[in-house]
């Protein structure tokens, strides 16, 4: 019976994988959910239409959007948008099919110029053109799938009090593809902020201000890249978003 319950789990597991999400309807969930947080926004008083900080974000967003629009490589049109919200917060994200926001703190409280707000929504928006949210959704349902199968075969493994199999799964699956997007968004973003006509040497300045006012938070254990990885990475990748940005002057 133990084996017969064994086999009915992998059966219904591999099921699972294979209804991972389509871009078109990821892009519809993230619309619904957008409007929530819009509408909540909103009716408290948070959604900023109307400060300098507002005005110079959405700036910046309406210069690259029509970049963005040309990198698009996932075959569905996005509904590009964007949202600013008063918060003290230093945060700016992006949803699938390209819905975003951005915090004013992150402007205000790093004193950011628009090269520099340039620099987090060409990371932003590089997420969302990557489909990064599909990936780890789909990524995600694949390892829960395949651990949830080795568990009910095999069993866990206790490491410390913790789980043995959730760990390797935190630590050695999920967070190395959570770095890699960070990494391929810094890159990517770089360039499109360079190709809308931003300068790109501001994402260097850019991400020190961040790292300190974060306290540098990064490596093995985050999802975000270490900050002389990071630093590392923009010397490398300067020359070419330079060529970029010298052939638009």
């Amino acid at each position: 019976m133990k084996l017969l319950k064994k086999v009915g789990l992998i059966s219904f597991f591999t099921l699972i994988l294979s209804a991972c999400v389509t871009t078109q309807q990821m892009n519809a969930q993230a619309a619904s959910q957008y409007n929530q947080v819009k509408q909540q926004a909103s009716a408290q008083g948070a959604l900023d239409t109307s400060s300098s900080t507002a005005r110079r974000v959405r700036a910046v967003f309406n210069k690259m959007k029509p970049y963005a629009e040309q990198e698009n490589t996932t075959g569905v049109p996005f509904q590009w948008e964007i949202m600013v919200i008063r918060s003290n917060d230093l945060n700016a994200w992006a949803m699938p099919g390209g819905k975003m926001a951005f915090y004013t703190g992150l402007v205000e409280k790093l004193n950011l110029n628009d090269d520099e707000i340039a620099t987090v929504m060409g990371h932003e928006m590089t997420h969302a053109l990557k489909e990064h949210s599909k990936a780890g959704a789909n990524r995600s349902a694949v390892i829960d799938t395949a651990f949830a199968i080795t568990q009910a075969v095999v069993g866990d493994v206790n490491v410390g009090g913790y789980s043995g199999l959730g760990m390797l799964k935190a630590y050695g699956l999920d967070r190395p593809f959570s770095r890699s997007d960070e990494t391929e968004a810094d890159e990517l973003g770089l360039y499109l902020m360079a190709k809308s006509g931003y300068n790109p040497r501001a994402a260097s300045q850019l991400w020190i201000k961040m790292g300190k006012a974060t306290g540098g938070a990064g490596g093995f254990f985050s999802t975000h890249p270490a900050d002389s990885d990071r630093q590392a990475n923009l010397e490398k990748w300067l020359p070419k978003a330079l060529e970029y940005y010298n052939a638009r002057r």
